[in-house]
C-alpha cells in the first residue's frame, strides 16, 4: 500500500520509515512533487494532523497520513503543547525551544511531562486518528546527542536516560510516535 506522509521533517520521515514494514510504501512530499507549505492552523494536535492529511489528499488524490506531536508540561499548564515546534517563536530552532522550556521550568519542582502524537489517516476521503502518549519528566539540563526537538531534556518514565541518550531503535520501541504508528499499522493490516 502506498501512503504519503504529510511532512517535510526529514527526522520524522526517517523515524517513521524505520518503524513501518515493507508492505507499506511510504512516500514523502518530495516523492509526489509537493512543494507547497502545508497549513497547521488548528488549536489541537488532532486538528493539525487532520488538516495536513486532508490538505494532501484533496490536492493529490492519494491516501495520506500526517501527525502532529506536542510536549505537554504539567507545571506550564500543558505548554508548549500544539505550539511545541514554534514555542520560542516563528522560525525558531530546536535549541531556542529547549532554552525557553528550561528557562520556564527553572525552580519548578513538578517536572512531569508527556509527549503526545496524533496521527490522522485519510483513506478515500475518510478520516481515522491514532494517539500515542509517553509519560516522563523534563530534565534540568540537556543530555545526549541523538534524536531531535526536545529529546535532550525529556526523560521517559522508567528510564534513566533522555530520548537523546538512547538509540533510534530503542526510542522507536517506546516513543509516543511509535505507539501511535503501531496503532496505525495494526489498522492498515485490517484493511489492506
Amino acid at each position: 500500500m502506498k501512503l504519503v506522509i504529510a511532512t517535510n521533517n526529514i527526522h520524522k520521515i526517517n523515524e517513521i520509515r524505520h518503524l513501518l514494514n515493507e508492505k507499506i510504501e511510504l512516500l514523502s512530499l518530495g516523492d509526489i512533487g509537493c512543494t507547497t507549505d502545508i497549513p497547521e492552523t488548528q488549536m489541537t494536535l488532532e486538528g493539525n494532523a487532520a488538516q495536513k492529511a486532508f490538505f494532501i489528499y484533496e490536492r493529490f488524490k492519494i491516501n495520506c497520513f500526517a501527525d502532529d506531536t506536542g510536549l505537554e508540561i504539567d507545571a506550564l499548564r500543558g505548554e508548549p503543547g500544539v505550539f511545541s515546534a514554534r514555542y520560542a517563536g516563528k522560525n525558531c530552532s530546536y535549541e531556542d525551544n529547549i532554552r525557553k522550556v528550561l528557562s520556564a521550568m527553572k525552580d519548578q519542582k513538578n517536572r512531569a511531562a508527556r509527549f503526545k502524537t496524533v496521527i490522522a489517516l485519510v483513506i478515500k476521503g475518510k478520516l481515522k486518528t491514532f494517539e500515542g502518549i509517553i509519560e516522563g519528566t523534563i530534565r534540568e539540563n540537556k543530555r545526549g546527542r541523538n534524536g531531535f526537538g526536545y529529546d535532550p531534556v525529556f526523560q521517559p518514565a522508567g528510564l534513566h536516560k533522555t530520548f537523546a541518550e538512547i538509540s533510534l531503535e530503542e526510542k522507536n520501541r517506546i516513543s509516543h510516535r511509535a505507539i501511535a504508528l503501531q496503532k496505525l499499522v495494526d489498522y492498515l493490516k485490517t484493511i489492506a
